[in-house]
């Protein structure tokens, strides 16, 4: 039997399990056999074997119903074996070990790179808001560079990654953006975010219309995120050491802390946490869902505080820049929140108390979004437009869009009336939207408006 012939095999009898539940339609039988699919080839394009890529896929498919349960604990002590034996020369932790030297050589490019501008005269604290327009471009292509070698991309995909990073890297130092402009702050908030996505093509293996793929590339950005924290704190208490050590022999080790250990061990600390979430993914769950569970409620308690708190005292919300900002985070955050759920979520499962809570959180946001938003024009007829305000306007149209339509799909979820996929493939599909605000932002406001 070929090896094709029996993955097919596997996934028949899988099937047949899934088959057996009445309630479950043919057509999302389908699309739980495409997810399936999707998932096996991300493993073996990782270096899997095909039987080691279903089992796994199997076990991430989550509990769908008692017979898909039953399935995986068919199936777990030959799990177990192959996940743990040694000797495997495809097995994850050998995958691991090959890519360890191709890691190490792209964090201490990211490292390096923040330094190559000090040799042209340009220094870190007189010019601050140079690194500051181009603190994504150090650490950024080295991570999509690390991808695009462990996904084997293709020379046309290489080619986009490497047209859209010079266009980010010219967009930001070609515009005459003066030190304390509107425009050099909005750049430096939003060109990390438009190459961000751009890691996600790279992630994706250029397969970045895939749903799949880009619910992947959220479930990577959440755990990145808490891997680079993890790395960041590790690195103050090092940084707290490397201080105290060499000031009890007498030597002052600022300079060395301020100018190396911090800026250089920053953008490594950015491929390491890739790399840590790539080298765990196939034994231990995801974190960031797990955090969802604990930090929803909470939020959705203290949003609901904020509504109540604002009714009672009659007071308006604050138009400042900073406080823009602050809002627009904690909608950001909401939006994580709801995402990470989804990714975590069984899509056949039905809607529950969480999913209710979920809707609360997602209702309250939409509230405050329409406030920020009602704020923001009253500040704009009033005193005309400006890249800050108008860059708050049309991310607030973003995510209100957003989160409407989700508040939207979610009840109508909640009611039973529609699927709860139609939900992760609104989310997944936005990115796009965002991608095309972050590089409008930065390409065209400083023209627009003459780069203030």
């Amino acid at each position: 039997m070929t090896v094709d012939s029996e993955l097919e095999g596997q996934i028949a009898e899988w099937r047949a399990y899934m088959d057996r539940r009445r309630e479950l339609h043919r057509t999302d039988a389908d699309e739980l056999e495409d997810h399936l699919r999707s998932r096996i080839n991300e493993l073996t394009d990782g270096g899997l074997r095909t039987d080691e890529a279903f089992l796994i896929a199997v076990k991430r498919m989550g509990s769908l119903d008692d017979l898909s349960r039953e399935f995986a604990r068919e199936h777990s002590e030959r799990l177990w074996k192959q996940l743990v034996l040694p000797g495997e020369p495809d097995a994850p932790a050998a995958r691991t070990r090959r890519e360890l030297p191709v890691m190490i050589l792209c964090a201490a490019i990211a490292a390096l790179a923040i330094k190559v501008p000090g040799l042209f005269g340009l220094d870190m604290d007189h010019d601050g808001s140079f690194y500051a327009r181009n603190i994504s471009l150090f650490a950024l292509p080295a991570l999509a560079a690390y991808f695009a070698w462990q996904r084997r991309v293709g020379v046309r995909v290489i080619g986009v990654l490497a047209a859209l990073f010079v266009l980010g890297a010219v967009a930001v130092n070609a515009y005459p953006l003066a030190d304390d402009s509107q425009s050099i702050v909005l750049t430096a908030i939003h060109l990390p975010i438009a190459l961000w996505l751009v890691v996600g093509v790279a992630y994706a293996g250029g397969d970045w219309r895939s749903d799949r793929r880009r619910m992947d590339f959220i479930r990577f950005t959440g755990e990145w995120l808490i891997y680079f924290a993890l790395l960041a704190l590790g690195g103050g208490v090092l940084t707290a050491f490397t201080m105290g050590t060499f000031q009890a022999i007498g030597l002052d080790a600022e300079v060395f802390v301020s100018q190396w250990l911090l800026p250089c061990g920053a953008m490594a600390a950015v491929v390491v946490a890739a790399w840590l979430v790539e080298a765990k993914q196939s034994v231990i769950e995801n974190m960031a869902p797990v955090l969802t569970r604990v930090f929803t409620p909470l939020f959705a308690a203290t949003l609901l505080a904020f509504l109540i708190a604002l009714i009672w005292t009659s007071n308006g919300i604050d138009v400042e820049r900073d406080v823009l900002i602050l809002f627009d985070l904690l909608l950001v955050i909401v939006l994580g929140l709801l995402l990470y759920a989804i990714s975590a979520r069984d899509l056949t499962a039905r809607p529950g108390l969480f999913d209710r809570l979920q809707l609360v959180l997602v209702v309250a946001a939409l509230v405050i979004d329409v406030l920020v938003l009602v704020a923001i024009t009253g500040r704009i007829t009033e005193f005309g437009f400006s890249p800050n305000k108008t860059a708050a306007l049309g991310e607030n149209l973003i995510l209100l869009t957003n989160l409407a339509w989700s508040a939207w799909l979610f009840l109508g979820f909640t009611r039973g009336r529609l699927p709860f996929a139609r939900l992760e493939r609104w989310q997944t599909r936005y990115l796009v939207v965002y991608a095309a605000w972050a590089w409008t932002v930065v390409l065209a406001f400083p023209l627009v408006f003459n780069f203030r």
